[in-house]
């Protein structure tokens, strides 16, 4: 997907957001279970996984993480809470989660501090958009930005896009924190920066 010209992230937020309301079902599960194939080898016993449940059009669903407990990862969901950095849950399946703000669901599991994010060996970023850099488009409200500042400096930063959502070249701002990764249905786990 590439829009021409210099666009703001209002603009590709707009175009990226119209583009996955248009979706089906069909085509959003095909690429939620190659999401799920994709994620599982990535993760192991030793390995602690912050990751988030997708809504609202985003890529994947429940399998990508189910993927990652059958490999015995510790799977860390985000809490929400007043803006700033992201507390953590435990995920322990479906059954585990409730409805939250902002539409998410999130682990009824004990919430764990921010600082959590500095022992996770992957962080799974939800984007509307990646670039070939790695400069994320999220939707603007910043709590991943605010959070990945404490990950530790070996954490693999994924973020998982469809495949048209990653792209050539976004905006990008100062505060922004780059992803080292893309995952994506039809390329799998892809390394930006390079």
């Amino acid at each position: 997907m590439e829009m021409p010209g210099e666009r703001t992230k209002y603009a590709w937020r707009s175009h990226i957001l119209a583009a996955r309301a248009q979706v089906t079902p069909s085509e959003h599960a095909v690429e939620a279970a190659a999401l799920a194939a994709a994620i599982g080898p990535l993760a192991g016993a030793d390995d602690v996984v912050c990751a988030y449940v997708p809504i609202r059009g985003e890529p994947g669903d429940l399998r990508m993480l189910d993927a990652l407990r059958v490999r015995d990862a510790t799977v860390l969901l985000p809490v929400t809470g007043e803006p700033g950095p992201l507390s953590w849950a435990r995920y322990e399946g479906a059954d585990s989660l409730r409805k939250a703000r902002f539409g998410l669901r999130e682990p009824t599991t004990p919430t764990l501090p921010p600082e959590t994010v500095a022992t996770a060996t992957t962080i799974l970023v939800p984007a509307l958009a990646v670039d070939r850099r790695g400069v994320r488009l999220g939707r603007g409200a910043g709590y991943y930005d605010r959070t990945l500042g404490a990950a530790g400096s070996g954490a693999r930063l994924i973020a998982v896009v469809r495949d048209d959502e990653l792209v050539d070249h976004l905006p990008e701002e100062p505060h922004d924190r780059r992803m080292g990764w893309a995952l994506t249905p039809g390329g799998g786990l892809c390394e930006l920066g390079r």
